[in-house]
């Protein structure tokens, strides 16, 4: 669960820290005051996308800090190497920057935004105002579905099957023209096939070309400056070379090496010097004598290579890329010429990939007419328990459209109807759902999704929008219902929810040294009544909206009592 949140210089926020309990932990506070601010802190330390907008003016940057506790050993930590420290606590932080850069880290450790995303999907979830928009949305409803119905593995196997019918499909397409377009590629490629065949290029030719010609350019000084050294090392008829006299100082040497130990060390090291100098000396005279260059080779070698460079425009930036290009046409002009053999082949792997795409999207299709019937009844088990008992609510499927009645989601179009009055036939949610029904489903949506997770943190941004009286009442018994198994937290309006929560929070805004400022504060039970009779009555507050406050505490205190 989320047990600290450090908060600084997000928006009006300049410092808060708010320790959050596991239960039911309640928000309250005017409108503007900040209480949505807190949720978007808690989305950044999560990994959620923000931006340096949230920075409060005048700072240099914001940060969020959360200690998490009593984590389950989660996929994450296993795989990323890293986790909570010994005594079970989790630590991350997260730093906004001006220029819109994030510094993320884990108990210290750095991570990417990525990998906080991640593992902020697994902590906690954030139901916000906008999840009624997307029940509104019928392209969503499939994915509540799945997720309702673990149909992951399934889902994988199908799109597999479709990937490969997809790729044979687009094959054939690329195969299949018309008898000018068809003529007319052949004609281009037998045309480049062709001139690059003339070109009898070689892999390293270029590099090879380039060096002999820097040679050739340069063999005047190359010639004369190994016609000197050969002189110094072998000499001629008038004088002797370096290598001759060596020898010479080394046989003179040689000759008093029995009178003296030193003398017969330095013969021997001119003895290796003197073999060492005949060998540079022939391989000099080697040298020399391969300097042999015919008349006219030069020019050849700028034809050649002015050959590849207008190749090289055409066809690839290197000699390896251009014979790349080559064999990527011969193989083409294969394709075309025999096109008719290829499709027919491809048909027949076509005709397999679709009955298998076709079993794999039927099975996925069982699974999820199985979890609809499932979920329809736990939903409507839900709306009851809401204050609304009366409400039909159904999956209702339809096939794909299309050439092969599918696409990368499976065989199903799934939309959910329902019925909020006796004898009104079932239509579209987004047609007659008023905002506190939507309200009622999406929560009843999100309560069934999350008993399937691992996630311990709910978090409900002003989800209760639009309900108010009994609902409003149902709406609060049913979130103290889930903060039995899960940690709830609620930003709320409606004195019904804050006065069922464990621990209630108020967020106030206020004004000091001519800034703005919000104040996060956990309150006493005689705080919370004052607060409730604000939600209650407004700026109106008198004893006997205190003593109302009172006793909706007192009920709600009954109420869970009785559910322990």
């Amino acid at each position: 669960m989320l047990s600290l949140l450090h908060i600084e210089n997000i928006a009006v926020i300049e410092s808060a820290d708010i320790q959050f309990d596991s239960g039911f932990n309640a928000l309250t506070g005017e409108t503007g005051a900040g209480k949505s601010i807190v949720v978007d802190a808690i989305g950044a330390i999560t990994g959620e996308r923000t931006s340096r907008e949230l920075i409060r003016t005048g700072a240099k940057s914001a940060q969020v800090s959360a200690v998490f506790t009593g984590l389950p050993d989660l996929d994450w930590f296993r795989e990323n190497g890293m986790g909570p420290d010994e005594d079970g606590n989790l630590l991350l932080q997260r730093e906004i920057q001006p220029d819109g850069k994030n510094v993320c880290r884990l108990g210290g450790r750095p991570i990417t935004v990525a990998q906080l995303r991640q593992l902020g999907r697994q902590l906690l979830n954030i139901h916000g105002q906008h999840d009624g928009q997307q029940l509104l949305d019928e392209r969503c409803h499939l994915d509540y579905l799945d997720g309702f119905g673990g149909t992951a593995t399934l889902q994988a196997r199908f799109r597999e099957a479709y990937d490969k019918l997809s790729a044979i499909h687009k094959e054939m397409a690329a195969l299949r023209m018309d008898e000018a377009e068809k003529a007319r590629r052949i004609d281009s490629l037998e045309f480049q096939i062709n001139e690059l065949k003339r070109a009898e290029l070689k892999a390293g030719e270029e590099e090879a070309l380039t060096e002999r010609r820097s040679l050739l350019r340069n063999a005047g000084k190359l010639i004369e400056a190994v016609e000197g050294a050969h002189l110094a090392l072998s000499g001629d008829e008038e004088r002797e070379g370096a290598a001759d006299l060596i020898g010479q100082a080394e046989g003179a040497l040689h000759a008093a090496a029995r009178l003296s130990g030193q003398a017969a060390a330095l013969a021997e090291r001119l003895a290796e010097l003197s073999a060492l100098a005949d060998d540079v000396s022939e391989q000099v005279r080697e040298l020399r004598d391969s300097l042999d260059f015919e008349p006219g080779e030069l020019d050849e070698l700028e034809s050649r290579l002015d050959v590849l460079h207008r190749l090289k425009k055409k066809y690839g930036s290197t000699v390896e890329d251009m014979l790349s290009y080559l064999e990527r046409c011969k193989k083409e002009l294969d394709e075309i010429q025999f096109a008719d053999d290829t499709i027919a082949r491809l048909e027949k792997e076509q005709a397999k990939a679709l009955a298998e795409a076709k079993k794999r999207g039927e099975a996925l299709s069982q699974a999820r007419q199985k979890a609809a019937r499932a979920l329809e009844g736990r939903i409507q088990d839900e709306l009851a328990q809401l204050d609304m008992p009366k409400v039909r609510f159904r999956a209702e499927f339809s096939p794909k459209a299309g050439e092969y009645a599918m696409d990368e989601t499976g065989m199903d179009e799934v939309q959910f109807l329902m019925s909020a009055n006796v004898g009104e036939d079932l239509k579209p949610i987004q047609k007659i759902a008023s905002g506190g029904e939507l309200a009622r489903i999406m929560l009843a949506l999100k309560n069934v999704l999350a008993e399937n997770d691992q996630v311990g943190t709910l978090v409900f941004d002003e989800v209760d929008t639009g309900v108010s009286g009994r609902a409003a009442q149902k709406v609060a018994e049913k979130l103290a219902g889930v903060a039995r198994t899960k940690q709830v937290l609620c930003v709320t309006h409606l004195p019904q929810l804050a006065a069922m929560a464990d621990v209630h929070f108020s967020v106030e805004k206020g004004e000091r040294n001519g800034r703005t400022f919000t104040r996060v504060e956990r309150l006493s039970r005689e705080r919370r009544m004052e607060e409730l009779a604000r939600l209650t009555s407004g700026d109106h507050i008198t004893d006997a909206t205190r003593r109302a406050a009172g006793e909706l505490l007192d009920s709600a205190e009954q109420f869970k009592e009785n559910r322990r």
